[in-house]
């Protein structure tokens, strides 16, 4: 399947390479995308995606039991 690139809200993040990551991570209605990058994906939460760390992401999942 293919997905439309939305070039309109581009460039979103610090690294304009890491925005097709952020587009499919809003195209999958994903809550979080986990990178050990938070840095340059600080920006994700203006679209309602959370970055989190590796151990964030363990710990958040391991609070969902």
């Amino acid at each position: 399947m293919r997905q439309e690139v939305f070039f309109l809200w581009r460039p979103q993040l610090k690294d304009p390479g890491d925005d097709f990551v952020l587009e499919i991570a809003v195209a999958a209605n994903c809550d979080a995308i986990v990178t050990h990058n938070l840095r340059d994906f600080a920006a994700s939460s203006h679209l309602g995606v959370r970055a989190l760390s590796p151990a964030q992401f363990l710990t958040v999942i391991g609070s969902a039991k």
